[in-house]
């Protein structure tokens, strides 16, 4: 067992909290749901950018490479200044969804290097340039541009191309649970000296003043480059500097002399070390060294090509010779971190695909955060503050005021999506959790605990509207978490399991009783996180009235009874009476089905036998259904509602078994339409499924066109037709149309900062390939397709789930020029020695050329790759 295994063991085996510390800060507390007090609900620009160095925020922290407590009650981040910019670099700076041509977009150049479980090693490098930073270039170029442009980057300014930047390293190592050791190395890249200014900066989250009896922390300086940090939560802390620096103190308070005209309670407040190093203003710091944030300053020439090192230690405990052992440390956990994830990768044999995998594991562990926000104190306000505007009793998310978090949770990107997103966690899970299981299994537990699920069941979406919908893709990744736990410690976790279950019935009810509105068992669901899918914006009603019967929502819904009979079959054999709940959940598949294939009198079905596909039908309020015969990954959905069932389990159920030959006697119309699960292949596999062979082939006839979804990158949100020739559709005089997008949005529908109109997303792709190993457990390597449809070679359903997932690596790996898919053709990214192996996991990518597009950190979800 390697050493970091060992730690995450103990931690779980509550021996030790090696969790305490980790990289739980925001990188964009500003402009979010949590921080707006607004009457307009208008969170972009509540507290902007400019605003965030002056503001002490209510609910959440934000840092560059920050790391906090779990409570997130003191803080750390690195501030650093070039002696050119305006502002000190103390956060990430990106563009707001206005200000944005494709909504909002982080405008760094930023990686996530190296991470371990319990974050007892971790490194990140930010590049950080040595002219001013464009902060107005960004803005104003990318709002010159349209939806049809590409966005205007930060490398697009050309400030990285004589190299006169900075390479930013930071590191941690915790030598103990409470003992972190920190370094920066920064690295001048350019052919001339350059002055760097490196401020690490220490502070307390604002938990007083709000009504709350809290009292005031404090920070002192000890002398000899050591601070005191006092708090009667957490205790006390010390904080040691090496070298040659100065400690700067000011307090966490609200500049509002600076915000709102209005004079200032405190004589130090939040931006007062800015003011101090950039303007040089001597009042702005506390000259008694004490206050709630502070500043260890460093100034330094870095030569030309050369480096400079910086060193910190906060510790629980005072430390006689704090660098004593720093660099022996330092090297120990960094090869703690090698040997453990040596152990993880002994499948790969591939040097760059060890590289991408172990990057992207690190991208998901940095992707913790803090997220704190009690809705109903939000609502009404803190005793001691203003109280919030009346509007916001009826507004947003009034109808969740018994959400209390104050968890540490994976996010999908820590600046563009800093707030949890149902079914992004749902998939961040299945991705973590060959690294560290248990966290999988506590963030699963998190979103259906009480403090989160609605009273009725439904799951909260996301902040900027818990009530939105989001496919119901949380029972599958329980089980994928399961099984992968069971296989680690060789022994099944069947309370998790029950837990899980038993919640997930409330949503499961939610879900037949919200979104069915016909009793039909088909599906409406809304937005069910495909943004722009869809010919109508699914989050909004049908313009003119009727009903969106849609072919996705009523195929998650089918694998998610999927996953539940799954689910009770398992608990079945240590509990008998939970194969009851297998019957329900059969039967609620076999209705689902029959709905897919016959809505009403005249049998008009969400299957189009004509051209092979599943569409979406819209009710009209006169009762008539119009088909909406565009082709997009809606149709293939159905693909997920797969199961397989081995003989000898099938034969420890004897009441299912039973009943659904019952069933089959009272409703063949029903049985006919799905897989026959009594017959079993050469494996002794039996097969649920709303696909039988015929539908199957036909779909993937679609599917595996490259002139439709097949891409060398992966399957295509839409198919590939719709670039010259637009799918159109009139209703009430109103032209609307869908076009085959490679790339970003070309609306503005749900935002404009995402596209499901053609590029690749990886959790479908995912999910697909998936449900294509499932399809070949059962019907072995007899059963072929051709692949890619036209080109006359045929493959078993095993081999094209394979080379799928290499057109999907392929985003990310090196060609055979060297370069990267991700990277778009970029020279600088693909081939400087300090870019080339410095990998993004973005939101989605382009469906014809690979690169990456969207949120550029979303490890989140495109952290999945690790598992192919």
């Amino acid at each position: 067992m390697t050493t970091e295994q060992s730690r995450l063991n103990d931690h779980y085996a509550q021996k030790s909290n090696w969790l305490k510390w980790g990289p739980y800060l925001s990188e964009r507390q500003w402009g979010t749901v949590r921080e707006d007090y607004s009457a307009n609900g208008d969170a972009w620009n509540y507290i902007t950018h400019d605003m965030a160095r002056s503001k002490a925020y209510r609910w959440g922290e934000e840092g560059l490479a920050g790391i906090s407590d779990d409570k997130q009650i003191l803080c750390m981040g690195l501030a650093l200044w070039n002696g050119k910019d305006a502002i000190l670099k103390e956060r990430l700076f990106g563009l707001t969804n206005q200000q944005g041509n494709h909504g909002e977009d982080v405008k760094e150049l930023y990686y996530y290097l190296d991470n371990t479980p319990t974050h007892s090693y971790m490194k990140m490098l930010y590049k950080y340039t040595q002219q001013p930073y464009p902060y107005s270039q960004l803005i104003d170029e990318n709002a010159r541009r349209g939806k049809n442009d590409p966005e205007f980057e930060l490398i697009d300014t050309g400030l990285f191309n004589d190299n006169s930047y900075f390479d930013v390293f930071i590191e941690y190592a915790k030598n103990a649970e409470d003992d972190l050791l920190i370094q920066y190395t920064i690295h001048n890249r350019g052919v001339n000296d350059a002055v760097i200014h490196a401020l690490p900066q220490l502070w307390f989250r604002k938990t007083w003043g709000l009504g709350n009896d809290t009292a005031k922390p404090q920070m002192l300086y000890q002398g000899n480059n050591c601070m005191m940090m006092r708090s009667n939560i957490i205790g006390d802390y010390y904080c040691y500097a090496d070298g040659n620096a100065e400690f700067l103190f000011t307090e966490n308070e609200t500049n509002t002399e600076r915000l709102y005209n209005s004079p200032n309670p405190s004589p130090f407040v939040k931006d007062g070390i800015n003011n101090h190093v950039i303007n040089g203003d001597n009042n702005a710091i506390n000259p008694q060294h004490e206050g709630t944030k502070a500043a260890i300053w460093y100034q330094e020439n870095v030569p030309a090509q050369g480096s400079v090192t910086f060193k910190l230690r906060l510790s629980k405990n005072q430390q006689k010779t704090p660098f004593g052992n720093f660099d022996t440390l330092l090297a120990s956990r960094q090869a703690e971190a090698d040997d453990f994830y040596r152990d993880k990768q002994t499948t790969l044999i591939n040097d760059d695909e060890k590289l991408v995998q172990r990057q992207a594991w690190a991208g998901m562990l940095w992707s913790k955060q803090f997220f704190l926000y009690d809705v109903n104190r939000w609502i009404e306000g803190d005793p001691e503050q203003p109280s919030p505007p009346e509007k916001r009793r009826r507004g947003r998310n009034h109808r969740w005021k018994h959400l209390m978090a104050g968890d540490i949770i994976s996010m999908p990107d820590k600046w563009e999506y800093p707030w949890f997103a149902a079914w992004d966690l749902a998939f961040h899970c299945m991705a973590i959790a060959p690294i560290d299981p248990d966290f999988a299994k506590q963030q699963l537990s998190l979103l259906v605990s009480a403090k989160y699920i609605h009273p009725s069941g439904q799951l909260p979406a996301y902040e900027w509207d818990f009530s939105d919908v989001n496919p119901p893709v949380h029972a599958l990744a329980t089980l994928h978490v399961y099984e992968l736990d069971k296989n680690v410690k060789g022994k099944p976790d069947t309370a998790f399991l029950q837990d899980i279950f038993n919640k997930l019935l409330l949503n499961f009810t939610w879900w037949v009783n919200q979104k069915d509105s016909e009793g039909n068992n088909v599906f409406e669901g809304g937005f069910l996180g495909l943004d722009n899918i869809g010919v109508f914006n699914r989050s909004a009603p049908v313009p003119g009235g009727g009903c969106l019967e849609q072919a996705d929502g009523t195929s998650w819904m089918a694998m998610y009874a999927l996953n539940m009979l799954h689910i009770s079959t398992e608990l079945s054999i240590g509990n008998p009476i939970y194969e009851n709940m297998a019957i329900k959940f059969v039967e609620h598949f076999l209705f689902i089905a029959g709905s897919i294939a016959n809505m009403g009198e005249d049998s008009y079905g969400l299957w189009d036998e004509q051209d092979g596909f599943y569409y979406d039908l819209l009710r009209k309020p006169d009762g008539n259904y119009d088909r909406l015969r565009v082709r997009t990954l809606v149709g293939l959905i159905p693909m997920f509602a797969v199961n397989v069932f081995d003989d000898a389990r099938w034969d420890k159920l004897p009441k299912l078994r039973a009943h659904l030959d019952f069933f089959m006697q009272q409703r063949p119309d029903l049985v006919q339409l799905v897989s026959y699960w009594k017959d079993k292949n050469g494996d002794e596999q039996h097969l649920l499924s709303l696909l039988r062979g015929h539908r199957m082939k036909l779909l993937l006839r679609r599917m595996l066109d490259p002139n439709e979804f097949l891409s060398d990158f992966g399957i295509r949100s839409i198919s590939k037709t719709y670039e010259n020739e637009p799918y159109e559709y009139w209703l009430n005089g109103t032209d609307f149309s869908v076009k085959y997008t490679a790339a970003e949005s070309e609306t503005g529908m749900f935002g404009g900062n995402s596209n499901w109109r053609g590029p690749i997303w990886m959790p479908v792709n995912y999910l697909l390939i998936q449900s294509l190993y499932h399809f070949h457990a059962y019907y072995g390597d007899d059963f072929k397709v051709e692949y890619p449809t036209g080109s006359n070679q045929y493959f078993s359903l095993a081999d094209v789930a394979g080379l799928l997932s290499k057109r999907l690596k392929a985003i990310f790996l090196r060609n055979e020029h060297g370069e990267r898919a991700v990277f778009g053709g970029h020279p600088k990214f693909n081939h400087d020695p300090h870019f080339k192996d410095y990998i993004l996991y973005h939101e989605y990518f382009n469906g014809d050329t690979g690169k990456g597009l969207g949120a550029s950190h979303q490890t989140g979800w495109t952290g999945l790759i690790t598992l192919l």
